[in-house]
This record gives structure tokens, sequence and C-alpha cells, in this order.
């Protein structure tokens, strides 16, 4: 796993703390050219970790680095899904099941559940959480990715019902077909490290908030210490300046200084602020990094 990773929230217009800075980067990144220079920008500075969303445009992106690849040599990509909108859109467009189909690969079989209701009498909702799971990974063909991540909207839906063989089924589809990890993005470690176990995720990848502001850190700082101590886990650390709150000097020294962060994912939409994120994260560099 990559110690930095480079995240694509910038690109569509998310920000937690500002939707007026949102709507400046969404109308920045209204070209694709301009997603593909500022990741190049962070390939420039040494980062090889691309961590994005299934989003469409991420699919334009993808084509871009397979008819370059002399350009992008070594990018690892790091894909989260499923992509909510798209599935909440499909859904209030074309009901449940229309959306189930359209999403989902054509095919006799696939049809025959979905227009009789047959793929939750017969138990068979595995089947079809791992087709479309396959159906996210359509753009990423051809590329290397070392960790397949459940976006935290999918994730904590799942820790609140307590569904801890999901996790299971995630985490074995994604180890059988695409010979990667599983991770797992969400808001609540403390809550969710237990539940993984008892699906029988062993030191499992979890990307979480980490910032000494405690911001969207649900179980606070102390819970997360004592989760991880009591339970291995990778844990990447995002939000660390959570939303641009904390100075960013102060906030990345004490975000590493955090014994169970293994990495960190951030995000940015100058080369400047790249830059100078890269060049913190070094000078704070963990030791047990290696």
């Amino acid at each position: 796993m990559d110690r930095i990773l480079f995240g694509d929230n910038q690109f569509f217009g998310v920000n937690h703390a500002s939707e007026e800075k949102a709507k400046q980067q969404q109308m920045r990144f209204q070209q694709i050219e301009a997603i593909a220079d500022t990741l190049h920008a962070a390939y420039d500075a040494g980062i090889r970790g691309f961590s994005c969303t299934t989003h469409d445009r991420i699919a334009e992106l993808a084509n871009i680095v397979r008819n370059e690849p002399g350009r992008w040599d070594g990018l690892k990509w790091y894909p989260g899904m499923p992509y909510a909108h798209k599935y909440a859109n499909a859904v209030t467009e074309h009901g449940y099941f229309e959306a189930l189909k359209r999403l989902l690969p054509s095919g006799g079989l696939i049809d025959a559940m979905l227009t009789s209701g047959k793929a939750i009498l017969r138990g068979e909702v595995e089947k079809m959480a791992t087709l479309l799971i396959d159906a996210e990974m359509k753009p990423f063909q051809g590329l290397e990715t070392p960790v397949i991540f459940m976006q935290n909207i999918v994730t904590d839906l799942i820790l609140g019902l307590g569904y801890a063989d999901a996790f299971r089924i995630f985490s074995d589809h994604i180890r059988d077909k695409y010979k990667a990890e599983a991770g797992f993005f969400s808001m609540n470690l403390p809550a969710l490290l237990p539940l993984l176990e008892r699906a029988g995720v062993d030191n499992p990848i979890i990307c979480s908030n980490v910032n000494h502001a405690a911001f969207r850190m649900s179980g606070g700082i102390e819970g997360y210490r004592e989760a991880t101590a009591k339970t291995p886990a990778r844990v990447i650390a995002m939000s660390v300046l959570a939303s641009g709150a904390l100075p960013a000097r102060e906030a990345i020294r004490w975000a590493l200084n955090e014994p169970y962060v293994e990495a960190v994912l951030f995000g940015a939409s100058s080369t400047a602020n790249i830059n100078s994120t890269v060049s913190l994260i070094e000078e704070y560099r963990p030791a047990r990094w290696g």
C-alpha cells in the first residue's frame, strides 16, 4: 500500500467545510484535461497512488492514462465504490428494479432474476452484489488496483445494520476476482473494527478521518486509539486538515504521530499545494513507515 495517496474530491466539487470553495473547484475542473494535469502534478511530486470514486469522468481519466502509459508509469489506482449519486439518480428516475437492470450487466439470467424478484427470494443477493462490483470495476480494466474500497455511505450503512457478512462478501470477491485487498472508508472506525473482525477480515485497510480537531471522527480521538490498540488495522488518514480548518504543518505532524496511521490521503487543486503537502508528509514521515 502506498504511504501517500492523492484523492479526487476536489475534481467533483466536494468540500466538507465550504460550499463556495466546492463550487469554484467544480468549475475549475469541468474539462478532463484539467483533472489529468492536476493528477500529473501529484505524479511529478512522487505520488503513485490515486484514490478515486467510480464517477463517469474517472472512466474518461482512465482512458487517458491507458493511452499514455509512458507518462503514467507506476501509477496505482485505489477505486472506491459505489458512486452513490449515480445509484440514487438511477433509482429516482427508473425505480429500484429498473435501475438494477440498467446498472448490472445484461443477460437472460439476471433479467429473469430481477423481473421475477427471485434474486431476493432465492437468496442470490450475494451474486447481484458481486455483479455490481464488477460493473463498477469495468473502467479500471488493465490498470493496477492494489486496494479496492467500499465507500463510507455503504460501509457505515452496513455497520448500522450489523450485517457483517456483507464485508466478507466484498472482501472475498475483491481478493478472488481482482487479486487485490479490500479497503473500507468509514466515519466510525471504532465501531467498524469489531464487525470486520467478526466477518473474518483481518488487519483491515480502513480510510477514516484523523485530525486533532476530531472532525467527523465518530468515537473521538481516544476511541480511535483504543480500537486500534485492541484490533490491528492499517489506517489511512484522510481529512487531516479538517477540510482546511487546521494549519497544515501542525495537522500533518499530529496525524503522523498517531501510531495507527499507515498512510495519508489528501486532495489539492494546485501544484503548489500538492508539493507543500507532500513536503510536510515527508518531513514528518514516521520511522515505522520505513
